[in-house]
């Protein structure tokens, strides 16, 4: 069962029990309500979904034709789907508490618009620690130069992330995994760097053996790469919309940045440089704001969106 609510045209009015504010911009015929929902059904911290807006049937001919909404704050970007649905990209950050709100405004041909709020509730995930021992030099305070590099690779990152969203969708189809192996370490785990706690695990960690092929997971542009002091060589993948997936602690680098790129691409190999205990592969995903748990992509329902 998945949850839904109608989009409907009536008088202005306040928040009821439905969760829908009526707001139209001028005086229209009502037309048949809309249903939304989000997939998959039970929305979990630190993950993807999509929310869906499916109309339903019309014989005054005033059908949807565009739809903007925001998520806790996160702009979403509808597209138009099969048999006139409408859907968008979540991004649930890992600290959503309880629920957030999602807005919506439905704009039909004949220029009445129809205006939704609900909660969506999130579902709470119990993240473990897990204890790793690095060279010493990535635990210690960085001194100018080298807090100046950290800051420099940050603020590079960040402008890929927010130009992601003057991008159009590139992505197409079923995301893919990088590397076919096991997940050492999983999203969202605290991280205690030899005895100390520094960070959450904002990436899923995939066991590859060095010198691996490492595919792009989806269709995309190469936003940026480089040589960073945690990441190590690292490959960022617009894939339009506000989405990046970001591919960490390569041993080369085979692709240049302005790149198009298809799913399965190589885009390097898998390595051991950056702060690391081993060769491994560090694989994140981003939606504008909003870390996501990678693996969450790949149960997206998109064909039948699409």
């Amino acid at each position: 069962m998945r949850w839904t609510w109608a989009l409907g045209l009536g008088a202005m009015g306040g928040i009821g029990g439905t969760g829908i504010v009526d707001l139209p911009t001028r005086p229209v015929q009502p037309s048949a309500p809309v249903a939304v929902s989000w997939m998959p059904e039970t929305l979990t911290q630190g993950s993807a979904a999509v929310v869906v807006i499916r109309p339903d049937s019309d014989s005054s001919g005033d059908a949807i034709d565009s739809v903007t909404g925001m998520l806790a704050g996160q702009p979403l970007h509808f597209e138009r789907g099969r048999g006139g649905t409408f859907w968008a990209l979540l991004g649930i950050a890992i600290d959503s508490r309880d629920s957030l709100p999602l807005t919506m405004t439905a704009i039909r041909t004949k220029g009445s618009s129809e205006h939704a709020f609900r909660r969506v509730p999130v579902r709470a995930v119990d993240f473990p620690t897990e204890r790793l021992s690095v060279d010493p030099r990535f635990t210690r305070r960085p001194d100018s130069a080298l807090a100046a590099r950290i800051a420099r690779e940050r603020a590079a990152a960040g402008r890929v992330y927010r130009e992601s969203r003057g991008t159009p969708r590139l992505w197409r189809g079923a995301f893919q995994r990088p590397v076919p192996d096991s997940v050492t370490s999983s999203f969202g785990m605290g991280r205690e760097f030899n005895g100390q706690l520094r960070s959450r695990h904002m990436g899923v960690d995939l066991d590859a053996d060095a010198g691996a092929p490492v595919g792009a997971t989806n269709r995309g542009v190469v936003a940026l790469t480089g040589d960073f002091y945690y990441a190590g060589r690292v490959v960022y993948l617009d894939h339009g919309r506000g989405l990046v997936t970001v591919y960490m602690h390569l041993s080369t680098i085979e692709v240049t940045r302005g790149d198009t790129v298809a799913t399965g691409h190589v885009l390097g190999r898998v390595g051991a440089t950056g702060r690391v205990t081993g060769p491994h592969l560090h694989w994140t995903a981003r939606y504008g704001s909003v870390s996501l748990d990678a693996l969450s992509l790949l149960a997206l329902p998109v064909g039948e969106l699409e």
